[in-house]
């Protein structure tokens, strides 16, 4: 089977890729982009760790093929550090200790990123249930609604 050739933006940067039509984006990122930060969990959408944005929309990109993204801006975890400054989600998650054997923890910053984006001032309710495509079985999660919320009051200068 011929490979499609891609070209989309990931983190900010161009990117041409060949990438067969079956290969879903989760792949296209980890096998052919060498993008290993986001972490296949499921494969079937059902627990949040190969959670991406496209064009602003999150997503599970194992239900996503690669195919799809032609002319798409992605952004993945390995985008959300300013070099070697943490994006402030990543230094709560750090400070609350809201992390344990990492398998989850991209998804859960691109998730909250992605509500934090869309909803500054979150209540509790509003980031569990905005966290609750992504599935941990290590933290309980207490912890890392804490992190988002502490994030979030910090964003807004409170």
């Amino acid at each position: 089977m011929a490979k499609h050739h891609i070209q989309t933006t990931i983190n900010g940067d161009e990117v041409d890729v060949l990438c067969e039509p079956s290969q879903s984006l989760l792949d296209v990122l980890r096998d052919e982009l060498h993008l290993t930060g986001t972490k296949e969990g499921c494969a079937t959408g059902d627990c949040g760790a190969c959670s991406v944005t496209i064009d602003g929309r999150l997503v599970c990109a194992c239900l996503v093929l690669g195919v799809e993204v032609n002319g798409a801006k992605i952004e993945t975890i390995e985008g959300m550090a300013d070099g070697e400054n943490l994006h402030i989600l990543q230094s709560k998650f750090i400070e609350h200790v809201a992390l344990q054997c990492g398998i989850c923890t991209p998804g859960l910053l691109i998730a909250a990123k992605s509500l934090l984006e869309e909803n500054p001032d979150p209540t509790e309710e509003e980031v569990r249930y905005g966290l609750a495509g992504n599935l941990c079985r290590c933290t309980g999660y207490q912890k890392v609604v804490e992190a988002v919320l502490d994030a979030a009051s910090e964003l807004r200068g409170a």
